[in-house]
């Protein structure tokens, strides 16, 4: 069976919608936490120093590890996914499993680390893999939906 892989584009799209998403619910985080500090408001500015800023850099990264594992290993679609009918799966055509799915979330970060190179790789690799693709074992196809099933969209 031969799959429409996701373009670079489509991909790049899925993503910016997925960390407006986490965006958001850090924010959300962040003023309830503020809404629940005693005191005044000059208090909180006392508070902001390095551990702050540090654990708040350590929460968008626990909160993009739990959203990228959890959505991938669950049905292989982020919300940014599925808006744009995107679906990974593993090299052997399979459903990912978490670990995969956390593997791939680690190659996220190296991907970025590389000056977003390992993300850039997908628009000129024949199965549009990015790193974090190679490094899991996934690639990311395009679905159709009928029906309120996916179908695998083939060429």
């Amino acid at each position: 069976m031969v799959y429409r892989y996701g373009s670079f584009w489509r991909r790049a799209l899925a993503i910016i919608i997925d960390r407006f998403i986490i965006s958001f619910l850090y924010l959300a985080l962040l003023i309830g936490e503020f809404a629940f500090t005693s005191g005044h408001s000059f208090e909180l500015l006392r508070r902001i120093n390095g551990p702050f800023l540090i654990g708040h850099i350590l929460l968008g990264y626990i909160l993009g590890a739990v959203y990228f594992t959890w959505f991938h290993g669950t049905t292989g679609q982020t919300p940014g996914k599925i808006l744009l009918k995107l679906k990974v799966i593993s090299v052997r055509r399979r459903e990912l499993t978490y670990f995969m799915a956390f593997i791939r979330f680690l190659g996220y970060l190296l991907s970025a680390l590389a000056l977003f190179l390992g993300f850039l790789w997908a628009a000129f690799d024949p199965k549009k893999q990015a790193w974090h693709d190679k490094i899991a074992g996934t690639v990311v196809i395009m679905v159709n939906v009928s029906a309120g099933d996916y179908e695998i969209a083939k060429w």
